[in-house]
């Protein structure tokens, strides 16, 4: 059988695909995979990610691909795709995580420790360009946008002095690229980030079974904390929320921050509960945010991009 299989065109995009291809083929041998390429919004919109008042803007022309089948099954970064599906599609698997901290890629080797007062840093995220200010408040935080190697680029070009980005999507890249590892617990990590999801229509029972034979199961559980906790507090690329979720044993700790504008206040929550039900334990969390004042961040953070989208 043969399997049409949708993602966008960039190279970390076809590398997690064919990534998952190769799982798949590993489980189901007499099975054909073909990529079909797919533009986004996310692609050729070339503002900062968050002056687009849109969720899903890497995913939704995918998505939608697969709705119409026009492909099988579609393959994202699962931080990229929205809590909330289209009730005719479904999160159908999700494959073992990778690591899921931030690095640093500097022009001379520096570390954000060492790097020059004054230093030109360039990130895509919010929640990384405060947790870099709380850090270092002497650098310079600017947006950057295009696909990672682009984004290297910028830096050897003289265009950054640094930039931050996934370790998840340096590796599956396999770029050749010297970096210093973040730590998570000064840059705890977007919701989801470093897991791949794949979606497949919800009626598809063939498909889903046989994408089910790839997922890792406290992947799964981890990530569904971690989205539960992003959408009872309705973070995204507007409000920068660090959120990571680790199973241990039949328990599961959720680590969650969250900062204000200017980085001077911060919350914190920690939360351990049961690994079989992540969906209370992200909205227990979640509560313990709104108690602490999350939501006074949040329209903080909203009415600063709002300024920033009229400037």
């Amino acid at each position: 059988m043969k399997y049409i299989v949708g993602a966008r065109g960039s190279q970390l995009s076809v590398a997690q695909t064919n990534w998952v291809i190769s799982e798949l083929k590993k489980v189901n041998p007499d099975c054909e995979y073909e990529i079909k390429p797919i533009t986004t919004k996310g692609d050729t919109d070339t503002r900062p990610l968050f002056t687009i008042d849109q969720k899903g803007i890497f995913e939704k022309e995918v998505d939608r691909a697969v709705a119409l089948k026009e492909v099988d099954f579609a393959v994202h970064s699962l931080k990229d795709v929205p809590s909330e599906l289209d009730e005719n599609l479904t999160l159908a698997s999700i494959p073992k995580r990778e690591v899921v901290n931030d690095v640093f890629i500097s022009s001379d080797g520096s570390t954000l420790e060492n790097i020059k007062e004054g230093s030109v840093i360039g990130t895509s995220s919010l929640r990384r360009a405060v947790q870099v200010s709380r850090k270092r408040s002497d650098v310079i935080v600017k947006p950057i946008r295009g696909n990672i190697e682009t984004r290297i680029k910028k830096v050897s070009g003289g265009n950054y002095d640094a930039i931050v980005l996934a370790q998840a999507g340096i590796s599956r890249i396999g770029a050749d690229v010297k970096y210093s590892p973040l730590s998570i617990e000064d840059f705890s990590p977007s919701p989801g980030q470093g897991a791949i999801a794949i979606v497949a229509r919800a009626d598809d029972a063939q498909t889903i079974l046989m994408l089910k034979k790839i997922e890792d199961p406290d992947s799964r559980l981890e990530i569904e904390a971690e989205r539960s906790l992003s959408d009872y507090v309705d973070s995204g690329c507007r409000f920068p929320l660090g959120a990571y979720a680790k199973s241990n044993g039949s328990e599961m700790t959720l680590s969650v921050s969250a900062f204000s504008v200017d980085g001077k206040q911060s919350l914190f929550v920690n939360k351990t509960g049961k690994k079989d039900d992540p969906a209370s334990l992200g909205k227990s969390a979640g509560m313990e945010l709104r108690e602490k004042g999350v939501n006074d961040l949040a329209l903080n953070w909203r009415e600063k991009v709002e300024e920033w989208n009229k400037s």
